[in-house]
């Protein structure tokens, strides 16, 4: 798949894959979705999508011409092995190829696919960087243990990420709606590592009169000075996104997310690394879903780009 879809500089930039400031890794891949599939189709919808944006951005004003965006080949894995073994083959093709990308200074950033296509590039950028916080877009917790039977579960990625990485020393999750009591109790019960700013916490604040941009220069005080940035597009409304996997009624608004991202650009911390996950076509060819996952990865790669 990947000649003529991927293998190409994005967002009317120039640059190759060398000296590209920004590395798009598509990992086309949903074996583990439980609820329904399609985001393995995501990242050449996004490709097919995004040549109808246009690049004038408020939120990041274009100060240099060093921004460059380049999409790699896929990452390859055996469709036809054991799932686990899909998993943990990925999570290594994975994190070889961040590694590989940032030991040239350049930025990586994964493009699902599921969620579960995360964990070997955040654990890359955990050891290249040393402490890092996590900050996640996400309806769902992902906390789950081995979600039906799949260690490398869509629903457990942030579970292996704070049990098998304790370079992630703060989660940060934000848009959340649903979860079940083990998910709760792993997040309460982490002495701090884990924050969680669920959706209807975030109504009743800005209900009650604060500022988003309050609320979200709280959040992002929480996180240290490094950070990867999960995008599980199901964060939004899913009016944005209704064909992702598992959607789930609430969310934020487009605007609030891009307002997140603004102040991450603008707090002084580092964006080391991020993916955007669970974007999946429309099963009748509307390519809504494409459009805001194109809009939400441009805004990723400005803000990342800002931020270093």
């Amino acid at each position: 798949m990947s000649r003529g879809v991927f293998d190409r500089a994005i967002f009317e930039t120039t640059c190759t894959r060398n000296d590209a400031s920004i590395v798009v890794i598509p990992v086309c891949y949903d074996g583990t979705a439980s609820y329904r599939k399609g985001t393995r189709l995501g990242p050449a919808a996004i490709m097919q999508a995004y040549e109808q944006l246009d690049y004038e951005d408020p939120r990041f004003p274009d100060t240099t011409d060093a921004f460059g965006v380049f999409v790699d080949q896929e990452i390859p894995f055996n469709p036809a092995a054991e799932m686990n073994s899909i998993g943990a083959e990925i999570r290594a093709n994975t994190n070889s190829r961040v590694a590989e990308l940032l030991q040239r200074s350049q930025i990586p950033a994964i493009l699902g696919g599921e969620h579960s296509v995360s964990q070997g590039a955040i654990e890359a950028c955990a050891a290249h960087a040393g402490n890092i916080g996590v900050l996640q877009f996400d309806a769902h917790m992902d906390l789950r243990l081995a979600y039906e039977g799949y260690t490398y579960s869509h629903a457990s990625v942030m579970r292996n990420i704070v049990d098998t990485c304790p370079q992630v020393t703060r989660l940060v999750q934000v848009g959340v709606r649903d979860y079940c009591t083990e998910e709760r109790d792993i997040a309460q019960n982490s002495g701090g590592r884990i924050h969680v700013l669920c959706d209807d916490e975030l109504f009743a604040r800005t209900d009650a009169g604060e500022s988003i941009r309050s609320i979200w220069e709280e959040t992002v005080a929480r996180l240290p000075d490094d950070i990867y940035i999960t995008f599980d597009i199901d964060g939004l409304d899913p009016s944005l996104c209704p064909s992702t996997g598992t959607p789930v009624p609430g969310g934020l608004s487009f605007n609030q997310a891009a307002l997140l991202l603004q102040v991450v650009a603008e707090s002084g911390k580092r964006v080391v690394g991020f993916d955007l996950v669970e974007v999946s076509p429309s099963p009748d060819g509307n390519d809504w879903d494409a459009n805001i996952g194109a809009r939400v990865l441009y805004k990723l790669c400005r803000c990342a780009f800002a931020a270093n």
